[in-house]
Order: C-alpha cells, then sequence, then structure tokens
C-alpha cells in the first residue's frame, strides 16, 4: 500500500505527464487545424510586423545610403560617363546626386505605411490563401500586387522635390528627354524621379520579403503568440 507521500509522488507525476502531452498537441498543429479566422488573424499581425519593421529600417537618414542591399547607385548612363564627368570637374556633383537619390528614397519610404495597412485590411481569403500557400515571398508578393502602382504615384512627386535640387539631375532628364524622343532608354530610367521610385519601392519590398523570411524562419521569435501559432503550423 502506497503511503501518504508516495501517492503525492504518483499523482503529481501523472499531472505533469498529462501537462506535458496537452502542451505537445497544442504546439504540433497543422495548417490544416487552423480556423480561418486564426489563420486571417495571424497573417494580418505578420503582415502588419514586417512591413513595419521594413518601414522603421527604410524611413529614417542612411536607411538606403548605408544598405547596399538597397543602396540606389547612379542610372547607369550616368555611371558609364563617371570618369569623363570626373575629369570635368564633376566629382562632387556626382556624390551629391548619388546621395540625394537616397536621401530623397528615405523621404519616401514612410507614405507607404497607410497603403500598406489599407492592403491588409482588404486582404480576402482568396489572398490568405495565396500566401499561405505560397512560398517564402508569398507575403511581399502580396504587397507588390495590391500597392505597387499607388506606392510609385505616392513616391514620385516626392523623390522629385529632392532631386530637383540637384543640377545633374536636371542635365540628366534633359538629355534622356531627348533620347526618347527617338525610342531610345526605358521608361523607368526616363527621370532621375522615376529611376528613383522605382527603386525606392523595389528595395522597401526587398526588405520587407527578408522580414517575411525571419517570421517563417523563427516564427516564435516574432514575440506574437498569433504569428506563433500560424507560422508554426506552416512548419509542421
Amino acid at each position: 500500500m502506497f503511503t501518504l507521500s508516495r501517492r503525492k509522488f504518483v499523482v503529481s507525476l501523472l499531472l505533469s505527464s498529462t501537462c506535458i502531452a496537452f502542451s505537445v498537441g497544442a504546439w504540433a498543429l497543422s495548417l490544416s487545424d487552423l480556423s480561418n479566422q486564426d489563420a486571417g488573424a495571424g497573417l494580418k499581425a505578420a503582415l502588419e510586423q514586417g512591413s513595419s519593421a521594413a518601414i522603421a529600417k527604410l524611413g529614417v537618414e542612411g536607411g538606403f545610403m548605408n544598405n547596399d542591399k538597397v543602396k540606389i547607385k547612379l542610372p547607369s548612363k550616368i555611371e558609364k560617363a563617371r570618369s569623363l564627368l570626373k575629369m570635368a570637374g564633376q566629382s562632387k556633383k556626382l556624390d551629391e546626386l548619388e546621395e540625394s537619390m537616397n536621401r530623397a528614397a528615405e523621404t519616401a519610404v514612410p507614405m507607404a505605411k497607410p497603403l500598406l495597412m489599407n492592403a491588409i485590411k482588404s486582404m480576402t481569403l482568396s489572398d490568405a490563401k495565396k500566401i499561405l500557400s505560397g512560398g517564402d515571398t508569398s507575403v511581399t508578393d502580396f504587397f507588390r500586387e495590391k500597392t505597387s502602382d499607388s506606392l510609385n504615384t505616392q513616391f514620385l512627386p516626392v523623390v522629385k522635390k529632392v532631386t530637383d535640387k540637384t543640377k545633374l539631375a536636371s542635365n540628366y532628364n534633359s538629355v534622356m528627354a531627348k533620347a526618347q524622343q527617338y525610342g531610345v532608354g526605358s521608361e523607368d530610367n526616363a527621370t532621375v524621379e522615376a529611376y528613383v521610385t522605382k527603386r525606392a519601392t523595389d528595395g522597401l519590398y526587398l526588405i520587407i520579403a527578408e522580414e517575411e523570411k525571419a517570421i517563417r524562419q523563427d516564427p516564435v521569435g516574432s514575440g506574437v503568440k498569433i504569428i506563433s501559432k500560424v507560422f508554426g503550423a506552416l512548419k509542421q
């Protein structure tokens, strides 16, 4: 017959085993175990966290300029003429133009937040399924599809206001305007502001993609329970 202390030990052991079993069952969820409500909430939380983190990294001084992954370099036509421009004493102006392009992108990026948040609010069940069944950048693909045109429209005047202060930018625009008349050059590179706007949006999507990959690889590290639940299920 068990003594009182041995009975307590057995009861404690059984309770511990039950708790462990429950805990494992709670976390070992598959995607099919999640409700549409949970899946949607988890996705929206991930979308908000990833986009906000990307904007916080890029929408500050040095966000583009000091990040080699997204730093905006001079348009190829100017880059090819760099040696000649340097010989003509334009080296300082080249540096000023490159800095102004990156500063313009850094100024424009915070404007993306309302557009990205609206895209999240408008996410449909079909969008959610695409993201859940898609690859590592399906969140980013969603944002690109929903916001690309709007971002370009919002960014362009902001970028232009900054780059217009650089004389070399206006010179480039004049040359490219003549080239466009003869069907030479792409629309994205037709002006400095168009060139910068395109690379600013590309840079934003790139950093959002990095944030998304980080969430997928370590859902618990996101610090948000619903993200851990949904993206943890994706890893099963």
